[in-house]
């Protein structure tokens, strides 16, 4: 339903947590650096401290459905700039 293009914030219907565009709109920008994860058990792994990738969530507008989820992960090269990539801005309490 993306006619092959970004939307603005909140245009589409939120997940079932009631958060806005977690999927399918563009990929999310995050601080870790992208590395395979290993096969022990973890919680929060950030990565290596050192590395040019950073991780990439969630799917964007030309994904597939399969790969429009937030567990989805993949590498982005921070020095680069993609039409389809964003970041969220967030604040706690």
């Amino acid at each position: 339903n993306s006619n092959e293009k970004t939307h603005q914030v909140g245009t589409k219907s939120p997940n079932e947590l009631g958060i806005y565009d977690m999927s399918g709109n563009v990929l999310e920008l995050c601080q870790d650096r992208y590395d395979l994860y290993n096969s022990s058990s973890q919680t929060n792994p950030t990565g290596p401290s050192l590395g040019s990738d950073r991780v990439i969530r969630g799917g964007e507008w030309s994904t597939s459905a399969k790969n429009c989820r937030v567990s989805s992960r993949c590498g982005s090269i921070l020095d680069r700039r993609y039409n389809d990539q964003g970041f969220r801005l967030a604040a706690g309490k």
